[in-house]
């Protein structure tokens, strides 16, 4: 199959969301707020080199996979990476990161990392195959600045 992978634009808002939607593990990791038309359109602003999806070029240019990724200028954090369900186990995951980890080089960054759901084993098994750690040492502290934004578990 031809996937061809691109930078995102916010022209893709839409597809995007749909490919989210398809997926309950992702779905549970948005906010109405941050993950809006008008926040994604703020993260790719200021991350415009670093966001990439694949496109299925058979199925209509069918958007199949996505991953956003922005930096501070020292760290860069991995958000909602997603396949679709039916098109998972190609290498399309695999083949986003590389995209994405590439073009973090590139703008200097040194170390990646992402947030993934402690259930979630299929995405757990993923990210130890490509070479991410699991931190023990650290705790994940969050707060909610905008009443919309849920506070999480």
């Amino acid at each position: 199959m031809a996937y061809v992978i691109r930078r995102v634009t916010i022209e893709d808002y839409d597809d995007i969301y749909e490919l989210w939607s398809s997926s309950e593990q992702t779905k549970r990791a948005l906010n109405p707020v941050d993950d809006s038309r008008e926040g994604i359109g703020r993260f790719l602003r200021r991350n415009p080199e670093t966001c990439f999806l694949a496109y299925d070029e058979a199925a209509g240019k069918k958007v199949i996979g996505v991953i956003l990724t922005g930096n501070d200028g020292m760290r860069a954090i991995i958000h909602h990476l997603c396949v679709h369900p039916g098109y998972r186990r190609q290498g399309i995951a695999g083949m986003l990161v590389s995209k994405a980890e590439e073009a973090l080089r590139q703008e200097g960054i040194t170390k990646a990392f992402g947030l993934v759901f402690k259930d979630n084993d299929e995405a757990n098994a993923f990210w130890d195959a490509q070479g991410y750690t699991l931190r023990t040492n650290l705790n994940y502290r969050n707060k909610s600045l905008h009443p919309g934004v849920p506070q999480g578990d």
